[in-house]
């Protein structure tokens, strides 16, 4: 039998933390091309926030716990 191809796809924080999950997708199950977002834990903040599928780029500004909790309040 053959092996159905499968994509990688990273769930990065919406805050920018700089971490990140991977995911994996079936090719052929993909439909509408909507990007994945879930709510997960972020060991960094040690919050549960928003995570969105899109690729990885290198952090250009140096990461800021206390920014990132005060842009959080604001969501809110």
């Amino acid at each position: 039998m053959a092996k159905v191809k499968k994509e990688t796809s990273f769930l990065v924080s919406s805050v920018g933390s700089g971490f990140f999950y991977t995911n994996r997708k079936n090719r052929k199950k993909i439909r509408g091309g909507k990007k994945l977002e879930l709510r997960k834990y972020d060991p960094v903040l040690r919050k549960h926030v928003l995570f969105v599928e899109q690729k990885l780029s290198k952090l250009k500004v140096k990461f800021n716990r206390e920014k990132a909790l005060e842009k959080l309040s604001n969501q809110s």
